[in-house]
């Protein structure tokens, strides 16, 4: 099911910001990862800045140091990674570590089954114990070799665990009363995801501490990161996992999103389908985990996988691939990459030609050559205050609270036909759900955001741990809220909320408060504190009614408060059931001060330096291509062909080089390429340069040069070229070589 992430490629050349910045080795930098467990090989020298080095055991014929040494014999950067929730951890629970067994320490079902995520790897029960076995055995370690970056993956604690010994004694050190069965009420789910949640936050806070203070006392400054599934994601997926809190940590520097076809191909519904939506979803998940820590500065790398976990084809690889590359791409302020994880399965797996066919091969050639464009297009990828196009400030509000409520539902019937994915909800049985309270494929969430986004709105989420920093409200318009799926932990937050809106902002509340959460015991009913549902004590900050409102508008302050009592997924699980909440957002949104109206399309377009990004949706308000008008590279396209005019249908996605960008037409550049450039030289009609990228795939690159090349060198060969005059660009292919291949042009 899942992965991990940290993978950079480095990258290709594209001329940054000026289309013409020169390219870079990777010496110093760390803009692009990658992760491996591996040893360098000439197939996976993908040339990213960072070699991320997974796991510290050591192999039969290779030590953890050696390891680290043979990638950074070929010029990278190396960090660590191991996951915190599972591992190669054998030794601690079989005893080797300190003669004691620790098997009971494994997450556990109802059933009494241990969660696996391997032979001999249980899910963990991050114990105090365990914690120290990994800052003794594997984190020190890691820090005697000389690393200075360590990431800690995926803290994660299933939602159906919650049954072990080792939980059982967390649960009392932590709530001072004994454990209570989670699938017994509510209340026990709620409390027993809240643990799951604290212990995960305690695991991280104290080996990144003691990373940090382990390295300070060898004169070294360890940065630790955490790469984590989005908040989306593990909602979805039914995962307890600390996410935005964690963000607030002195002890973490930043993370690691890890998006990928795997997390976005999971169903959505929507007009009431069911079925695979891997755009939206990668930008809705790309969009909490940017939100997540846009107020704290912590640095975020996105990832992308051109593969994923699951064996599929090489076909569906593709497709997805780009969607969810184009996803990550439309978020400007984000710059750093993990460009892919295991480097190994990408280029040396197996896996199908077509969804039909039996045959299996390793990545075909075209693949492999359009993977390397795009990766080391990232290498060169700048930021830039650029907007996606269309109506923003438009927020959905989500809270660490969302993993809370997930699994068991404490539902008196299921619904048993949810598999198919061309499901259409009709009016009786979305009201039948509505009244069992499920909340199918956390369409509580989808119910808020895509009735937007498919409306070409670049919704964005808030974060609700974040309501405290004001950056949070910087340029936010209408915030929409649904305690349908999740509860707030603070009292706090809702002050924060309430002074937003009374302050100018517009509050979208939607939903019944009627699911088995709202009486938890939690803040609003102890310590004093009556509120039937935590809503009633925000609606009191608002000095509303606050024996919860019914559905219309209300003043507050300078801002007001739309109330519609709905619960969110009824927008989506019905066909044409999002007007009403539709036309609330519009209302909402042209009310607010120094606003236009609102804009729907069915587009997402971005310009990014020299770079264009476009995503056309379908089930959008118009089946309508776009059609740009220009001179591009298609990067999307192996062969780089030189367009004149770019047509996107509907679920397709472009990732175009604007050739009339290029500002210094008299300086030739490698625009695009499928390896990485060093050792660029210039001198009066000739220019040269070193191509890296792994063995065993082809090389493609356009080339900008003033004029026509009179003759092209490819390691000390003539080779042959293709001419484009209109955009003065030269296409150059040959095989690839991670030692090197010298390419001369004069002209």
């Amino acid at each position: 099911m899942k992965r991990i992430l940290f993978t950079t490629l480095l990258g290709l050349i594209l001329a940054g910001a000026n289309a013409q910045t020169g390219n870079i080795s990777s010496s110093g930098h760390e803009k692009t990862t990658f992760q491996t467990s591996g040893p360098w090989k000439p197939v996976m020298d993908v040339r990213s800045d960072v070699a991320i080095v997974y796991g510290v055991n050591d192999r039969q014929d290779m030590t953890f140091e050696q390891r680290v040494q043979s990638w950074r014999d070929h010029g990278y950067t190396t960090h660590f990674m191991t996951g915190i929730a599972w591992g190669e951890y054998q030794d601690y629970f079989t005893g080797k570590w300190d003669g004691k067994w620790h098997l009971d320490e494994g997450q556990v079902t109802v059933t009494g089954d241990t969660i696996w995520h391997g032979r001999m790897v249980p899910y963990i029960v991050p114990s105090k114990n365990f914690l120290q076995y990994l800052k003794e055995k594997h984190v020190k370690r890691v820090i005697d070799a000389g690393i200075n970056a360590i990431y800690m993956e995926e803290p994660e604690f299933w939602m159906r665990g919650g049954y072990s010994e080792a939980f059982k004694r967390e649960w009392q050190e932590y709530y001072g009363f004994s454990w209570r069965a989670q699938h017994e009420s509510p209340e026990n789910t709620y409390l027993s995801n809240k643990l799951k949640y604290h212990l995960y936050y305690r695991a991280l806070e104290e080996v990144f501490t003691y990373a940090k203070e382990y390295g300070k006392s060898k004169g070294m400054n360890v940065r630790c990161y955490v790469p984590t599934h989005s908040l989306v994601n593990y909602s979805s997926w039914q995962i307890v996992s600390p996410e935005a809190s964690l963000a607030s940590l002195p002890c973490v520097d930043g993370y690691i999103a890890q998006v990928w076809t795997g997390t976005s191909r999971e169903p959505t519904y929507y007009n009431g389908v069911r079925k695979e939506r891997v755009f939206e979803n990668a930008f809705l998940e790309y969009g909490s985990m940017e939100s997540m820590t846009r107020p704290t500065a912590r640095k975020m790398f996105f990832l992308t996988d051109p593969v994923e976990d699951w064996p599929r084809d090489w076909v569906d690889y593709k497709k997805n691939y780009q969607a969810t590359f184009t996803a990550q791409l439309l978020y400007p302020m984000i710059g750093n990459y993990e460009v892919m994880p295991w480097p190994e399965r990408i280029y040396e797996g197996l896996y199908k030609t077509c969804a039909t066919c039996e045959t299996k091969e390793q990545i075909p050639r075209f693949y492999s050559m359009q993977m390397q464009i795009m990766i080391n297009t990232l290498n060169e990828m700048p930021l830039s205050g650029n907007k996606i196009n269309g109506s923003h400030g438009i927020s959905v509000l989500m809270s660490n609270s969302l993993m809370f409520q997930r699994f068991p539902t404490h539902n008196k019937e299921k619904e048993d036909s949810k598999d198919d994915e061309s499901e259409d909800f009709n009016r009786g049985s979305m009201q039948k759900m509505e009244e069992n309270l499920e909340d199918p494929q956390f369409s509580n969430f989808y119910g808020q955001t895509l009735p937007l986004l498919k409306r070409g709105i670049p919704v964005s989420t808030v974060h609700i741990e974040n309501t405290a920093y004001s950056d949070t409200w910087k340029d936010l318009k209408v915030l929409v809220m649904s305690y349908s799926n999740m509860k707030p932990m603070n009292s706090e937050f809702h002050n924060h909320i309430a002074r937003w809106v009374k302050s100018g902002g517009v509050l979208v509340y939607c939903g019944k408060d009627i699911d088995a959460y709202q009486s938890v015991m939690e803040w609003w009913n102890t310590g004093g504190n009556k509120y039937k549902v935590p809503s009633m004590h925000l609606f009191e900050q608002l000095g509303l009614d606050p024996t919860t409102p019914s559905t219309g508008e209300y003043s507050c302050g300078k801002g007001k408060v739309y109330v519609l009592r709905e619960e969110p997924k009824s927008f989506v699980l019905s066909s044409n059931n999002d007007k009403i909440y539709f036309e609330t957002i519009r209302k909402a949104f042209e009310t607010t001060p120094d606003t236009d109206k609102l804009e729907i399309k069915n587009n997402l377009y971005l310009e990014r330096g020299p770079y264009v990004i476009v995503s056309v949706m379908d089930e959008s308000i118009s089946s309508e291509p776009t059609i740009l008008k220009g001179l591009f590279i298609d990067l999307f396209d192996p062969e780089l062909p030189v367009l004149q005019t770019k047509i996107i249908h509907p679920d397709e996605q472009a990732c175009l080089y604007d050739i009339k960008k290029i500002k210094n037409r008299n300086k030739p550049a490698v625009l695009c390429s499928a390896s990485r450039i060093y050792d660029e030289q210039y001198s009066k009609n000739t220019y040269s340069f070193i191509a890296k990228s792994p063995a065993q795939t082809n090389n493609v690159m356009r080339i900008y040069l003033p004029q026509k090349p009179r003759k092209a060198t490819v390691q000390n060969v003539t080779g042959n070229y293709l001419w484009d005059e209109i955009s003065h660009t030269c296409l150059i292919k040959f095989e690839n070589n991670p030692e090197g291949i010298q390419v001369i042009i004069e002209y």
